[in-house]
């Protein structure tokens, strides 16, 4: 039979277990966000340097299904990364983690072209999310 002790110390076991395989949320922050229109086009979040630096990025998709053709993320040192999305997320869905090249790197906007289908209701809310 179980004790009180031996029950406290199963609960801490399950929340030690439990937290090393929850995904590390808090190094999440979130940019930016845009509606997007209901057609193909061009939008874009800016990132100030005051936000710091990043090693990945995501995008989440609220409200309607968005698909992604192509982003760009631009950084203070004047490079560019090109990433070749070309998938469709679903509204409450996400892009995949996208790694950015090289150190920790400050970003200064991040560019998404993408198209919608034009459906009566709320437009589709684009967010940046940066990983440090």
């Amino acid at each position: 039979m179980l004790n009180h002790k031996s029950i406290s110390l199963i609960l801490v076991a399950l929340c030690l277990v439990t937290m090393a395989f929850t995904p590390a949320q808090h190094n999440w922050v979130k940019l930016g966000e845009r509606t997007v229109n209901h057609t193909v086009d061009r939008d874009e979040i800016k990132v100030t340097i005051k936000e710091g630096v990043f090693k990945k990025i995501k995008l989440r998709v609220k409200h309607r299904k968005v698909t992604f053709r192509d982003v760009k993320v631009y950084y203070a040192n004047g490079d560019v990364q090109d990433i070749k999305l070309r998938r469709e997320i679903p509204a409450g869905g996400e892009t995949r983690v996208i790694d950015l090249k090289g150190n920790n790197r400050v970003i200064t906007k991040v560019v998404f072209w993408y198209n919608t289908k034009k459906i009566r209701g709320r437009r589709a809310e684009v967010a940046l999310w940066g990983w440090r």
